[in-house]
């Protein structure tokens, strides 16, 4: 009885076609190995038939390769090589270790998620738990079905990089507004921010979310105003800070200097004569607003924000239906329907209350002009978001949002 051939390792050997029965064989047998429990196999002896089978997987078909990871996809202890080089495969073989595998670190998902296409990467967006490191990477590609998919997971945890990233693009892109708007993680100075280039719908639910009562900062802040005022309001952070606490709207003093008697009679003016810069600024004083702010809200394309406006000062109804037509608005469509934009302008005005109406209008005014310093308008004019731990939460909304102009 003749021996069997000794196995030679000759080029000819290896570079041999893999599509063999053996191929299968083994590889399935090294994956069982890999699979043993901790307790009847050493790491080391998986680690080595780990390396085994990722040689003999380099050449293989996809079928095979498909295979081996949904076998090791479930196996809290398989070699994380493995796992790795499976994950950035081709996405029939990836999805499985990609949105399954709970052996792979968050360090081995940013390195999976910088080298794989944009399939890959919605592949971990879908994920169950997803650390806010993983989502900075998925973020920066800005893949749109990457960020939704992202932003629709409950499990995606989002740092302020990324929702800062997110709603940056926001401004040309309504679809990332409604799904922020729902994350927890959202600001009132992004949601408040993102106002402004919402649609209607995106508008009413930022507003009911974010327009909130003030009491608690009143009522712990009330002792500070008679010592402000003591001091001359010499602080101007402290006053602007005070400014947006503050209980009164109106402006008392800006009503006593202007030349007419009361906010209504300038109301009154413009929707008899137009709305022009003397009057804009009028109204924004004895608003109790600067008028910055009262142009970016009389300007705006489809008037929303003259519902928080003349909520806020306790200005009755007729005086937004005259604000509207001081701003060249019509009542009704060259057809006679009504105005779809003034109704859900009347909308907006019904649906807030005059407290939570001055909360956004103050917070609108605080943080479109509280930091509206020199080096933050160069930044504007630049078209260029500056950094929030430079310049403060405020900047970054007043360049968002005049950066946004067309």
């Amino acid at each position: 009885m003749s021996a069997a051939a000794a196995l030679e390792l000759t080029e000819e050997i290896k570079d041999e076609a893999p599509e063999s029965s053996v191929r299968r064989s083994l590889a399935k047998r090294l994956a069982d190995v890999i699979c043993i429990p901790a307790s009847q196999i050493t790491p080391q002896e998986r680690h080595m038939a780990g390396d085994v089978l990722v040689e003999l997987l380099r050449d293989a078909d996809i079928q095979l390769r498909s295979g081996v990871a949904k076998r090791l996809v479930m196996l809290n202890e398989a070699p994380r090589t493995i796992l790795v080089i499976l994950a950035k495969d081709e996405i029939e073989v990836a999805k499985h270790v990609l949105e399954e595998s709970k052996s792979l670190t968050d360090s081995d998902l940013i390195q999976i998620a910088r080298k794989v296409k944009t399939e890959h990467r919605k592949m971990i967006a879908q994920r169950r738990k997803i650390s806010d490191a993983v989502v900075d990477v998925l973020v920066e590609f800005l893949e749109q079905e990457v960020v939704e998919t992202l932003l629709l997971n409950k499990g995606a945890n989002f740092s302020e990089t990324a929702i800062q990233r997110i709603l940056t693009v926001s401004r040309n892109c309504q679809p990332y507004v409604k799904l922020l708007a729902k994350r927890e993680e959202l600001r009132p100075s992004h949601g408040l921010t993102m106002f402004w280039w919402a649609d209607g719908q995106n508008r009413k639910t930022i507003l009911h979310r974010f327009g909130v009562t003030r009491a608690i900062l009143q009522t712990s802040c009330a002792d500070l105003y008679p010592r402000a005022a003591a001091e001359g309001w010499n602080d101007a952070a402290v006053r602007k800070a005070l400014q947006f606490i503050e209980r009164r709207q109106r402006n008392r003093a800006a009503a006593e200097r202007s030349e007419f008697e009361s906010l209504e009679a300038a109301i009154d003016e413009a929707a008899r004569t137009g709305l022009t810069k003397k009057l804009s600024q009028e109204i924004s004083y004895m608003a109790g607003i600067k008028p910055a702010t009262g142009a970016q809200i009389m300007t705006d394309p489809t008037g929303e924000p003259l519902g928080v406006l003349c909520k806020a000062p306790g200005l009755k109804r007729e005086y937004l239906l005259k604000m509207w037509k001081a701003i060249g608005k019509t009542e009704a469509l060259d057809d006679g329907t009504p105005n779809p934009e003034l109704e859900n302008l009347i909308a907006v005005y019904d649906a807030i209350s005059t407290d939570n109406a001055q909360t956004v209008l103050r917070y609108w005014n605080w943080s479109l002009t509280s930091s509206l310093t020199p080096e933050v308008l160069q930044y504007i004019k630049k078209g260029v978001i500056p950094r929030e731990e430079d310049f403060g939460a405020a900047a970054i909304t007043a360049a968002l949002v005049f950066g946004n102009r067309k």
